[in-house]
């Protein structure tokens, strides 16, 4: 597996991968040297993350890895449904999955999602439209749900 370290305007973005697809990305509150020579299995993967942070691009066309179990690559799946600029609830999710009941289970799979950003964990909200929960800090949730939903109107305070 090979690793690199890029700038985002969230903090220091790890993505580690191989020939096989990228397996991890998230993002470090500490800081990490920013990696210079970009390993040829993650030069696909930092392109289009770097677009997605410049507004250029909504959705990743890279080949994912991640390891889980049969569960949560089921969760996982199913958020890569939720469309750009759209939210779900985790009452929602854990209905199109065909279990209501499983509504913990699929929070718990949602919060080990280990694709930051490109398994669009932080598009699921609290079923009163609250930010619950949030791996990487509610603060970045909240930042990449105004990214790919800008406001038209500029705030007044």
């Amino acid at each position: 597996m090979e690793t690199a370290y890029i700038k985002s305007p969230l903090g220091i973005t790890e993505i580690i991968g191989d020939e096989n697809g990228i397996a991890v990305i998230s993002v470090l509150d500490s800081e990490k040297e920013i990696t210079t020579g970009i390993p040829v299995a993650l030069k696909e993967a930092v392109s289009e993350l770097q677009d997605y942070f410049q507004g250029k691009r909504n959705d990743f066309t890279f080949k994912l890895n991640p390891k889980g179990t049969e569960f949560q690559q089921k969760v996982w799946q199913e958020l890569l449904n939720i469309p750009f600029g759209k939210t779900m609830s985790y009452l929602e999710l854990s209905k199109k999955l065909g279990d209501v009941k499983a509504i913990r289970a699929v929070a718990s799979a949602n919060g080990k999602n280990p694709l930051w950003i490109v398994v669009p964990c932080h598009r699921v909200i609290g079923t009163d439209g609250s930010l619950t929960g949030y791996a990487g800090g509610l603060w970045r949730k909240k930042w990449l749900l105004e990214h790919e939903n800008p406001s038209s109107q500029q705030s007044l305070f």
